[in-house]
């Protein structure tokens, strides 16, 4: 009964989950011609540094599960705390990078036959905004395992994802008219950050005790550096025509200026990210030799 009980909240919380597609799809079927695949490409294209950064929660969950069930509660807590600086450092890497070379990234992956220029601006506004909500997917994706790993049923993630998608229904619906597309992005991002700041509300009470003032702290200064990278980021790519030099140019002044500023603000989750890059140089410059 147990194991029911903790399988129905967690096949509740993803279908929560999912049905943020629904409601964008439904709010975007009476736009023009296009619209929604514009929102499923830009969609598809930022997710992939929120799938890269969840990816560090995913192995390291059996880790947090061991640890509350011996009760080992602080080890828990360090490492959740740690695996949110670390994805969050990923993310916010990768969003910067996304935002800033949002139309060189487009045009390349996209702009030909019928997917036009006009096509790429449109997708690159979409995609631009959906990423301000990538912070919020990464940390719900962390937060909720934390939920479950107790191994004991939890309704309060399913609450809080279901505030998400009402988040999500009531700022698309009042933006769609005025906005289009971009008001469904900003609805995205609306819905799932409120869903993870819920989560990380209650993480103290209802799940593994961490310390919300010293990781919001702690994520405040991967932010920092992404919102500067990401303005020089996009003024180096635009200094080029064509897309492929903006975007390496683009996409290189965002890995350096991030780097810089994470470094310089102390971010605990950069070593991690550096050493991780480090050690796939390592092996790809091995790799040629032999």
């Amino acid at each position: 009964p147990l194991d029911t009980a903790l399988l129905v909240t967690v096949l509740l919380f993803a279908l929560c989950r999912q049905s943020q597609v629904l409601i964008e799809r439904f709010l975007a079927s009476n736009l023009s011609a296009g619209a929604i695949s514009h929102l499923n490409y830009a969609q598809k294209v930022a997710q992939m540094p929120m799938i890269l950064s969840v990816m560090v929660c995913t192995v390291t969950f059996p880790v947090v599960a061991r640890a509350l069930a011996e009760g080992d509660t602080e080890r828990a807590r360090d490492r959740v705390e740690r695996d949110l600086s670390l994805a969050a450092t990923i993310v916010l890497l990768g969003t910067a990078a996304v935002v800033a070379c949002a139309p060189q990234i487009i045009e390349l992956l996209f702009q030909r036959g019928a997917f036009t220029a006009r096509d790429t601006a449109a997708t690159a506004d979409v995609m631009r905004v959906y990423a301000l909500g990538l912070l919020g997917q990464t940390m719900t994706g962390c937060l909720v395992r934390s939920y479950f790993s107790a191994g004991r049923p939890s309704w309060y993630p399913v609450a809080a994802m279901a505030a998400g998608i009402v988040v999500t229904s009531w700022v698309g619906a009042w933006t769609v008219a005025p906005w289009g597309v971009l008001g469904i992005a900003a609805a995205n991002a609306c819905g799932i950050t409120v869903t993870a700041a819920l989560l990380l509300a209650g993480m103290r009470r209802r799940s593994v005790p961490i310390r919300t003032r010293p990781v919001l702290a702690e994520l405040s200064r991967p932010l920092r550096a992404a919102a500067v990278a990401t303005l020089a980021g996009a003024c180096a790519a635009s200094l080029a025509e064509a897309p492929l030099t903006g975007l390496v140019i683009g996409a290189t002044t965002v890995l350096i200026v991030f780097c810089l500023l994470a470094r310089a603000l102390g971010s605990q989750g950069f070593a991690p990210v550096l050493q991780s890059v480090r050690s796939v140089t390592r092996r790809l410059a091995h790799g040629r030799t032999h």
